[in-house]
């Protein structure tokens, strides 16, 4: 069971911890594909490797805050080590665990060669389309893949299970929480913005679209306003005017302002005291009977993530000094994300493992992924929640007309504490699972570095040989290699890096009025802790 287990840590590691591949590859692939500028092999590699190996030398040192404590569970590694007791402990059972998952394996996969490629339409099964299939509004109002979706069926699993990752194991309260928040915002709020107060112009534009446009409604030539350094030319920007997004895609990201004031408002509010106490006790050292059982391991010296930090560190500042022309990040950008990394780590370490709740990612960014099938169906995929939001925001003011300068700080501000979390997450698996942690370490590191050196080389075949990959009005309409979720990632580069947030979210942008969100954010679980106090005492009031 424990080589199963390393095996499968291993692989995650691999994987980037179930989000696919490394996160820096947007960053190759914009340059190459949407930007249609060079970046060389050994500094895409380097980018790659620094980002996911980072935060794993301060994580390190924060096993004994966050996985040896018995406070800090980990919620979600239970479910994993119910599955691997189910593949490996005997049962007498007729139906046994093991029996009942590989039949349930063999059925899923058997179903899924429907929808997945003999009938794909069973993807996305938009009847309201088919009833009204020459009007532009019922497309707009039922696709399910160029719409808002209403009405829409499906019979392919992942579909289903990308809703909030799986329903089998999520709690009952919070699927229901997040159908409530999306069937507000996608058929009350966006459907009052687009028809009813033609919010920034509006109708001008798609509804459901990532892409950029201008005043008149026109595609946004990017290229024409990016000048020979790589950075904005002010008078092509001036020419074309102003940055313009489509409904969905601006009030997302006010939404995604509000989700992360509300978050920390929330967390703070409902789960301050649990957090602060449990913290107190992983501090005071309280050992649970599984941190006593792992003494019989070699622990891992501190040494050696000392070593690892250092340097990983060293080799990014290589990467910014030496090779700036490519990354155009400065040195003291690396050094000012690392610091937001690691000062982030411990309390989202925390939040995750006491609550299984943690600061959210949004849609505008990679962060919810549209993955191309056969079909083109986009299917979600949330990853471990992070900073790209912040660590955008923050860079777009401080280092604006720079766009790979502001996905490279993104990506070591958030990447690095990503990868932190998950590391530690997998450190708690193989804490309940009794594996030795020299052999954790081991293989998360080589895992990780396999990995991303295949992540590079494939991106880099796929980029030279796949003729106008990522270029949708140049493929044609049923080309896999339209790359939508790089499109966002290319699209949040133009945002926040090159034209800045102050032409876009500030006084010299249409979208000012999205800051608002972060104070409706923050006040409402303010208004939802108030709320249910104000209903019992009006209750009391009525007794009496």
């Amino acid at each position: 069971m424990k080589e199963h287990v390393l095996i499968s840590i291993f692989a995650n590691a691999g994987s980037a911890f179930g989000s696919g591949s490394a996160y820096a590859v947007g960053i190759v692939n914009i340059i190459k594909a949407f930007y249609r500028r060079n970046i060389s092999f050994l500094a895409g590699w380097i980018l790659i490797i620094t980002t996911q190996v980072l935060g794993y030398g301060w994580a390190g040192l924060l096993r004994k805050y966050v996985v040896e404590p018995a406070h800090m569970w980990w919620p979600n590694t239970l479910v994993q080590v119910s599955l691997f007791r189910a593949l490996h402990e005997k049962d007498e059972r007729r139906m046994s665990r093991a029996k009942f998952f590989l039949i349930a394996l063999f059925c899923s996969f058997s179903w899924y060669l429907v929808p997945g490629y003999l009938f794909t339409t069973l993807s996305s099964i938009s009847w309201v389309c088919w009833v009204f299939s020459k009007s532009v509004t019922a497309q707009q109002i039922g696709s399910g893949m160029r719409g808002l979706g209403l009405g829409a069926l499906t019979l392919d699993w992942t579909v289903v299970a990308s809703f909030l990752f799986s329903p089998l194991i999520c709690p009952f309260f919070s699927i229901v929480n997040v159908f409530l928040g999306y069937t507000l915002i996608m058929y009350i709020v966006i459907p009052i913005s687009y028809w009813g107060l033609d919010v920034h112009g509006a109708k001008k534009f798609p509804i459901f679209s990532s892409h950029l446009f201008t005043y008149q409604g026109q595609p946004y030539n990017i290229s024409a306003i990016v000048n020979k350094n790589f950075e904005i030319d002010m008078v092509q920007y001036e020419k074309q005017g102003r940055i313009n997004l489509s409904t969905l895609f601006s009030l997302t990201y006010g939404f995604g302002f509000a989700t992360i004031a509300s978050t920390l408002t929330h967390v703070a509010l409902f789960y301050g005291r649990e957090i602060y106490e449990r913290f107190r006790a992983s501090y005071k050292g309280k050992e649970d009977i599984h941190t006593r059982l792992m003494r019989k391991y070699k622990d891992i010296p501190s040494w050696w993530f000392h070593v690892l930090l250092g340097v990983t560190i060293a080799v990014s500042l290589v990467l910014c000094i030496f090779l700036n022309d490519q990354v155009q990040m400065p040195w003291w950008g690396l050094l000012f994300a690392s610091v937001i990394a690691f000062i982030f780590t411990l309390p989202i370490s925390v939040i995750t493992a006491t609550t299984n709740m943690s600061v959210p990612k949004i849609f505008p960014d990679i962060d919810i992924i549209y993955v191309s099938r056969p079909s083109n169906a986009p299917r979600f995929y949330t990853q471990t929640p992070g900073l790209n939001i912040i660590t955008e925001y923050v860079m777009g003011i401080i280092y604006p007309g720079r766009p790979i300068a502001n996905v490279c700080f993104k990506t070591y501000g958030y990447m690095s504490m990503d990868q932190a979390v998950s590391f530690l997450n997998d450190f708690k698996l193989g804490h309940y699972m009794k594996i030795p942690p020299r052999s954790m370490f081991l293989v998360q590191l080589i895992g990780t570095i396999i990995a991303g050196t295949v992540n590079i080389l494939v991106a880099w075949w796929l980029l030279a040989s796949i003729e106008n990959i990522c270029q949708d009005d140049l493929l044609p309409p049923d080309s896999p290699w339209t790359c939508p979720g790089y499109r966002v990632f290319f699209d949040a580069s133009v945002i926040w890096g090159l034209v800045g947030p102050k032409r876009i979210f500030g006084r010299l942008g249409n979208y000012s009025s999205m800051n608002w969100f972060f104070l409706g954010g923050a006040m409402g679980p303010v208004f939802c802790l108030a709320l249910p106090q104000s209903i019992s005492q009006a209750v009391l009031d009525s007794s009496d």
